[in-house]
């Protein structure tokens, strides 16, 4: 049995979602009506689309500023897209100007896993270990493995959870950002002042 697909049901997943009508559409019919369950089914269509766009060349984008209320912490942030059309969007400055706020409040030091230096990664993994001793051998691994990915959210800003919406990540935000706009947008890089740090 079918569910009836209301206008209504539709606009509510898209403002919900940022999503377009016909894919909310599709998504509730595909989910038998099922909000949660058709969220999910954009979300998924979403990376899947990000992903896609991944190799685009970037070239165009902003450099954002923030300067915290009394000047003791200041965030400089490269964020790039495809076409100047979208570096002028609001929607793209809003995301530029959210992600400097998430650098001054949560202080990453990388963008991304990839650039972690290896001595570092080899540095938290021996620190890890030690502090499970005794341990079974499949436990310690595992063990290691969840303090590495603490590791990561506290240093990488893609895996740090996201200061607006605790329960997505920086990442997720940004592949929902790509899969509404429509281009491929990176966090370059960026760049954190603290004063006497």
């Amino acid at each position: 049995m079918s569910t009836t697909i209301t206008a209504q049901m539709v606009n509510a997943l898209r403002i919900a979602t940022g999503a377009g009508l016909l894919d909310c559409k599709k998504a509730l019919t595909e989910a038998n009506g099922n909000v949660e369950e058709a969220t999910t089914i954009l979300r998924k269509k979403g990376a899947a689309s990000a992903a896609k766009k991944a190799d685009r060349a970037t070239r165009e984008g902003l450099i954002e500023s923030y300067i915290h209320v009394g000047g003791k912490v200041g965030v400089l942030l490269e964020v790039n897209c495809e076409t100047d059309f979208v570096a002028r969007n609001d929607d793209f400055k809003t995301f530029c100007r959210d992600v400097c706020l998430q650098i001054a409040a949560a202080s990453p030091l990388y963008v991304s896993r990839d650039q972690v230096p290896e001595a570092d990664l080899t540095k938290e993994r021996e620190i890890a270990v030690a502090q499970v001793q005794g341990k079974p051998p499949a436990a310690v691994q595992k063990i290691v493995e969840g303090k590495l990915e603490k590791y990561y959210s506290t240093v990488c800003l893609l895996d740090q959870p996201f200061v607006k919406v605790q329960d997505k990540t920086v990442k997720d935000i940004l592949t929902e950002k790509i899969t509404k706009i429509g281009e491929n947008i990176q966090i370059r890089r960026f760049i954190r002042y603290q004063l006497g740090a």
